[in-house]
């Protein structure tokens, strides 16, 4: 059995599909003085990978990323055959599509063609890592590193194991990933979705829930959170926020005082949330009357400099200092 790559000696990175999450980790990659191969098959990916890269490296720059400002040069290549791409890697970085029997094969094929130390991760928000290496023979050295939409911006990385990874394998990735500026959370059990986008979705669901019932409009929620519990959670996460709310009793105070009508708003949310015909229809008419008339790229930009600013107030100059 092969150890995986010894993250201080990772030099040549492929990044396997450039959509938005796979651009993302190139910009990131680059900024961290590494070489970076990207294959993807579509055509027109070289210029669209290098316009994200020249719009997300200032802000790379901005978050203390060392090679920000570097000539990219002959460090980002691209090859749309997966198994010429692979050929020297010392570490993939998988962004494609959500189908397992797609990611099986991908990965069946990337195994065969890359070097026996090379280290696997992939992007993937909801497979495990255990049903995607099914069909591997070095299952050990494949797990999840999957990030929070940008990379290059939001910091964490859910490190996910499958069953069959190796510790060194953990580990690798681990090191990895702060090597180049992320702060990596190892879960200590696989499930689907992970933990960030199974918050979200629990959070999204009561979203739809208020906004179909008549409670709040989708500006006036979106209002709501910046302005209190976004702002909360970013400085220190709900348990942090709740066993401060319970003044010097901590959790056990908050507990005793807000826990009785905390389950009773949980009892209040066992209803179905569907994005059924009327749902949808309220929820598109609202945010195409909110945004409709920005572009994509314009909407990202302002959320770029919030986010960088909420990073920069919490962690100084370089987001992956908080760990």
């Amino acid at each position: 059995m092969s150890n995986p790559k010894d993250p201080q000696r990772v030099q040549q990175v492929v990044v396997v599909g450039a959509g938005v999450i796979g651009a993302s980790w190139v910009a990131l990659f680059l900024a961290h003085g590494l070489k970076v191969c990207v294959s993807d098959p579509r055509d027109g990916v070289d210029a669209e990978v290098r316009d994200y890269v020249a719009r997300a490296m200032p802000t790379l720059a901005q978050l203390g990323a060392p090679r920000a400002n570097d000539e990219i040069g002959e460090r980002l290549s691209f090859e749309s055959d997966l198994e010429r791409a692979v050929a020297q890697a010392d570490l993939v970085q998988e962004n494609g599509p959500e189908r397992l029997d797609f990611k099986r094969e991908l990965w069946r094929r990337i195994e065969q063609a890359a070097p026996a130390g090379a280290l696997f991760l992939s992007s993937s928000s909801a497979l495990p890592a255990t049903d995607q290496a099914a069909n591997m023979a070095t299952p050990h050295r494949m797990l999840v590193g999957h990030p929070f939409n940008p990379p290059h911006i939001i910091p964490l990385v859910e490190v996910v194991p499958g069953q069959a990874t190796s510790p060194e394998s953990v580990q690798a990735a681990v090191d990895f990933y702060r090597a180049v500026g992320k702060v990596p959370k190892v879960l200590r059990k696989e499930i689907g979705g992970f933990v960030a986008n199974r918050l979200q979705s629990a959070i999204f669901r009561e979203c739809v829930a208020l906004v179909a019932g008549g409670v709040v409009t989708i500006d006036e929620l979106d209002d709501i959170v910046t302005n209190s519990v976004g702002l909360r959670w970013a400085a220190g996460g709900p348990f942090a926020s709740f066993h401060l709310g319970g003044g010097d009793g901590g959790l056990r105070s908050f507990v005793q005082q807000f826990g009785p009508g905390m389950e009773k708003r949980w009892a209040s949310m066992q209803r179905e949330v569907r994005f059924d015909e009327a749902t949808t229809k309220l929820l598109f008419e609202q945010v195409d009357a909110s945004y409709g008339q920005h572009t994509r790229a314009e909407l990202e930009a302002v959320r770029d400099a919030r986010q960088i600013a909420i990073l920069q107030a919490l962690t100084g100059v370089d987001p992956g200092n908080k760990d």
